[in-house]
């Protein structure tokens, strides 16, 4: 992995680091491949579009789609997200729809929608969480009917760790022949996810939250979703034909990806892939519950520390949050730099969760299999001295 000179970094939940594979292939692009794909007619230019799109088909069997052209490149989540709110929700919404969110989500999965509802005239309604921190389903199951068009949530809560069951979720959207949309993002580096066992009408991840690059992503959909969406974007490889006066577009995938690709991003999001694939996926959970275990227990045990969630260690993933305190979550994670522990503070773009919480921010560490128990030993052994050295 990317050696970051002896800081242990505990801030993944972010952004990860890229294997040296992932490195390498963005390299080759950039040193000897750097040309266009879908354009030249060249061997050069021919061989890097055969690349690319055999990232797509590769995408599309890690997520069991069953279809390539369910995969479409964006610049991450939030740019997959938009899409979804705004070229497929929003013509066709109207007064009277509803659409669900989550108080878990991410400001990604959340402003798009007000904006959706506020153009349109449909109602957001938001589901809570229980005493643990999890999506309440209760709740969730009172909300949705006849009027619910969307439920968009996360899969992964960014700020507690908590898991969505989607497929449940699922299950009770198209009940109401609604449609459901999952923000992936911090779930890809962590779960395994299969699209087609969880029901999903649509799902987003970033790259960089799973060890490749920024500025790439993916939008899944099934298709007979895809074909409804409009484009939100024009010009460049999307459009057929254009006279004067209109313009036709080309089929999926196509269509939705307006302009010059991230060529380099969606090569090295595809060493990602392999990367995670070449893995031993129980070995890797084992590791990161170890992980998780290891640090609830030892966090509780430092004088006053408050975490958010739940403290059973089988019941999130990758994400611990909390507070020292009354000690402001940026002043904890100053010291902890000065340790040389990175870490994440602040509300973590998701406002709504921390007004449920009760909190104006928090402290965040986030891992994946790839850390050691010495890299949480680390970051306790600091906690431990921020009431000493803030008093």
């Amino acid at each position: 992995m990317t050696d970051y000179q002896g800081l242990t970094y505990l801030d993944n939940a972010a952004t990860t680091p890229m294997p040296e594979e992932v490195l390498a292939v963005i390299d080759e692009y950039y040193r000897f491949n750097k040309v266009n794909v879908h354009r030249g007619i060249y061997q050069l230019a021919g061989r890097v579009t055969s690349a690319y799109e055999a990232v797509r088909e590769q995408i599309a069997q890690w997520l069991h789609a069953p279809q390539q052209e369910s995969v479409v490149f964006t610049s991450g989540t939030t740019d997959a997200l938009n899409q979804v709110a705004f070229g497929y929700a929003q013509p066709r919404l109207q007064p009277g729809d509803e659409i669900i969110v989550s108080v878990l989500e991410h400001h990604s999965n959340l402003v798009p929608w007000q904006r959706v509802a506020a153009q349109t005239g449909a109602r957001l309604r938001m589901v809570g969480m229980d005493s643990q921190g999890n999506l309440d389903y209760a709740q969730l199951a009172e909300l949705i009917n006849t009027h619910t068009k969307v439920v968009t949530l996360t899969m992964v809560s960014n700020v507690l760790g908590t898991v969505v069951d989607v497929a449940k979720v699922a299950q009770l959207v198209h009940q109401y022949d609604g449609i459901l949309v999952v923000d992936a993002a911090q779930a890809v580096a962590h779960l395994p996810i299969d699209v087609t066992a969880m029901d999903v009408d649509f799902l987003a991840f970033s790259g960089h939250k799973m060890f490749g690059p920024t500025g790439i992503g993916v939008l899944y959909g099934k298709l007979a979703r895809l074909e409804e969406m409009e484009p939100v974007r024009f010009g460049g490889e999307m459009v057929d034909l254009v006279t004067p006066t209109s313009a036709t577009f080309q089929p999926l995938p196509i269509r939705l990806e307006a302009g010059t690709p991230n060529v380099a991003g969606v090569l090295g999001l595809g060493a990602a892939v392999k990367y995670l694939e070449k893995q031993d996926f129980a070995a890797t959970q084992k590791q990161e519950a170890r992980l998780m275990q290891f640090l609830l227990t030892e966090l509780q045990e430092v004088p006053e520390v408050k975490i958010y969630g739940p403290l059973d260690y089988q019941q999130r993933v990758g994400v611990v949050s909390f507070n020292v305190g009354k000690h402001h979550a940026h002043d904890v994670a100053t010291i902890l730099d000065a340790s040389g522990v990175a870490v994440r503070a602040g509300h973590l773009c998701a406002e709504p969760l921390m007004q449920a919480l009760n909190v104006s921010s928090v402290v965040r560490a986030s891992f994946t299999f790839e850390n050691q128990i010495a890299d949480l030993q680390r970051l306790v052994d600091a906690v431990e001295q921020v009431g000493r050295i803030l008093s």
